[in-house]
């Protein structure tokens, strides 16, 4: 509305609104390229390769263009400039609930590092590893331009993906028969490192908590901790189940005690699930920990680090791990006829206070 000023017929000067105002509100149109190439006295592919990535445009012409941009308030038409790149600007990222539940830096790091590179995350967070099935045929229809998984993909599914044209990147675990890029923290080398750190302190009387069977990670560790633990002439180790949950850990460690008499080492392949089995020795059992039992776990989560828990762990490298798949991804979408290159990480010990050395 606009505002105008008359004399009422006693003289006093008033303000009345009028509806000559030719704009309402919301009505604004939105600028254009083509009004910013007006103002900036350049072409309209000018614009246009002055807001694409790594568009080829003198510094001269870019600043022209840029104090156009600014002063009509003109940003890039996202779904504009998908029809023109073939891009979408979008990565699906799987992560189910059990991967998000270990370490959810996870996650935060992905998004953070596909933000930086103007890339939007379509997330789907899976309540278990085998609903994969359930939510390709949504990834289908949001034409992503690739996907970062930390869920497990059978053989299958990473053949249908690829069937779809669209780069995808394995996070902390790697495919069967088909050669797939991948990311991974080797949690073989990392679970014997903890046997052989407990074995040379003297422990002889083990329980493994393991994960659910639907876990290729936590499978991992459950398989290289008993193979270590055979080949040091230890055999019929009892092994719980839980799902990576704090109660699922001092649950199983009540049950393990109970099977192992004199049990004096609780290997568990997720940290949280050590905080469980040391609140269960320590609340339930009536144990010292480390004193009568030493409880180890995998991770280096930062509820871990606790001061009332401090577990020993194996840290593994997130960020570095996240930033290798990221770029991994990004290289494949710009060059989909790249190898598949895979990628081990190391984790590092974490002495921490819940372990008998």
């Amino acid at each position: 509305m606009a505002k105008s000023d008359r004399k009422s017929e006693d003289g006093i000067k008033q303000t009345v609104a009028t509806s000559v105002d030719p704009v309402a509100f919301g009505s604004v149109r939105r600028a254009t390229s083509y009004d910013v190439a007006r103002m900036a006295g350049v072409s309209q592919s000018a614009v246009s390769r002055c807001f694409a990535p790594g568009g080829s445009i003198a510094p001269a012409t870019r600043a022209k263009v840029m104090k156009a941009a600014t002063e009509l308030g003109y940003r890039p038409n996202a779904l504009a400039q998908a029809l023109i790149t073939r891009r979408t600007n979008l990565v699906a990222v799987f992560i189910s609930r059990l991967t998000n539940l270990h370490y959810p830096e996870v996650l935060a790091e992905i998004s953070r590092q596909l933000t930086d590179r103007d890339i939007r995350v379509l997330l789907f967070a899976l309540t278990a590893e085998s609903e994969i099935d359930s939510i390709l045929e949504q990834v289908w229809r949001h034409d992503v331009d690739g996907i970062i998984s930390a869920a497990r993909l059978d053989n299958d599914q990473i053949a249908g993906i690829r069937r779809h044209g669209i780069p995808i990147v394995l996070y902390n675990r790697t495919a069967g028969e088909h050669l797939t890029p991948s990311v991974w923290c080797d949690s073989t080398t990392g679970e014997r490192d903890l046997i052989d750190r407990l074995l040379a302190a003297g422990h002889r009387r083990f329980a493994v908590v393991a994960g659910p069977e639907d876990s290729a990670v936590g499978e991992e560790r459950r398989q290289a901790a008993l193979a270590r633990l055979v080949e040091a002439g230890i055999v019929d180790t009892p092994v719980v189940r839980g799902d990576f949950s704090y109660a699922s850990g001092r649950e199983a460690v009540a049950i393990v005690a109970n099977a192992t008499p004199s049990l004096d080492a609780v290997v568990c392949v997720s940290d949280v699930m050590a905080i469980g089995a040391i609140d269960g020795c320590r609340f339930d059992l009536g144990l010292r920990v480390p004193d009568d039992i030493s409880v180890v776990g995998f991770d280096g989560s930062d509820p871990a680090g606790w001061m009332s828990y401090q577990v020993t762990s194996i840290r593994q490298p997130v960020r570095r791990m996240t930033a290798a798949a990221v770029q991994m991804l990004m290289e494949r979408i710009e060059d989909p006829t790249l190898p598949a290159e895979r990628r081990s990480f190391v984790g590092a010990f974490v002495p921490g206070k819940s372990a008998r050395f």
